[in-house]
């Protein structure tokens, strides 16, 4: 016989149930799903939406709080206040990244891959710096070389999202690539960022390996009780287009320049999302090092119905 919400089971693999707050809130979402699902294909398909909209943004948690930063500073900060604001926003953020696992909205597995991503972007910006490819224009004590040391929480942003999307998403893969194919890719596109100023840049060839290796390649992703699916380039392209609105929130807000944006500003170039979508690939390797693509099965949704009907037997004993 299944536990129920007071009892250790099958329940504590729903990311929701994992932090008190919205521990609360599970029983009338349950209540909620189940209205919808007994409706027609118009009622279904808005509550699906909505609940993907509200898992996006969970998963976008640290990316959201950290724009949202780098607009708040640069619209209200003191422009002489002691603390340097890069400095302010480096110490936000090891703030933000402390509280989300003392809270619980990241384990530590989370926490070692999204490090991984500093590092792997401050390595980046160290040398992207140091060759003027952007500037960082104000001052700040935490920094190394041209690069503060805040630059490397941007990029664990987006190792923050896939992990928690990762999870809050059940992934799935069909017809996944061997991750040493993947692993290799990253590599090839991860060494041309720095190689290209030296030798010829082999932009296009990585496309088209990112295309041939993926091609094929299906994201199963679980919003409720079913399966959908998305190509995966497909997905990292989305995911570059926003990182490409967030970045010109980023110049808007000063945090770095490119050279034409130093005089007076402008959008970034829509040629970026090509960099931001190899970019894409390269995180998108070090997650699934770390979380291993599966093949779709029937578990997660089993267990997402076994948790649906756990939270309604709790709501009605509650109720009566």
């Amino acid at each position: 016989m299944r536990l129920l919400s007071d009892e250790r089971s099958i329940r504590e693999k729903s990311a929701a149930e994992l932090w008190p707050p919205l521990r609360r809130f599970v029983e009338v979402d349950a209540a909620i799903g189940q209205w919808a699902m007994s409706g027609g294909p118009a009622r279904r398909f808005a509550y699906e939406f909505i609940r993907f909209g509200i898992k996006q943004a969970w998963a976008c948690l640290f990316g959201g709080v950290m724009v949202f930063l780098v607009l708040a500073t640069r619209l209200f900060y003191p422009a002489h206040a002691p603390l340097a604001r890069y400095d302010f926003l480096f110490l936000a953020a090891l703030a933000v990244q402390a509280a989300l696992i003392l809270l619980r909205f990241e384990s530590l597995k989370e926490a070692g891959v999204i490090f991984l991503f500093h590092v792997v972007g401050t390595a980046m910006e160290l040398f992207k710096t140091a060759h003027g490819s952007w500037v960082y224009p104000e001052e700040a004590l935490f920094r190394i070389g041209g690069a503060p040391l805040f630059t490397g929480f941007m990029y664990a942003c987006v190792g923050s999202y896939m992990m928690r999307a990762w999870a809050l998403f059940d992934f799935r893969f069909a017809n996944h690539p061997p991750l040493w194919q993947v692993g290799a890719l990253a590599a090839a596109i991860y060494v041309n960022f720095f190689a290209h100023h030296y030798v010829a840049d082999m932009r296009m060839p990585l496309f088209a390996a990112s295309a041939a290796i993926f091609w094929r390649t299906a994201i199963y992703y679980r919003i409720h009780h079913s399966w959908r699916t998305m190509p995966l380039l497909l997905a990292a392209f989305l995911a570059s287009c926003f990182i490409w609105i967030a970045e010109n929130v980023a110049t808007y807000s000063h945090v770095w320049l490119y050279p034409d944006q130093m005089a007076a500003w402008k959008p970034v170039g829509i040629g970026k999302l090509g960099s931001w979508f190899l970019l894409q690939i390269v995180s998108y390797a070090l997650v699934a090092l770390a979380c291993k693509p599966q093949p779709p099965d029937d578990a997660p949704l089993e267990e997402s119905r076994a948790r649906h009907e756990d939270r309604l037997t709790v709501r009605s004993r509650q109720s009566a």
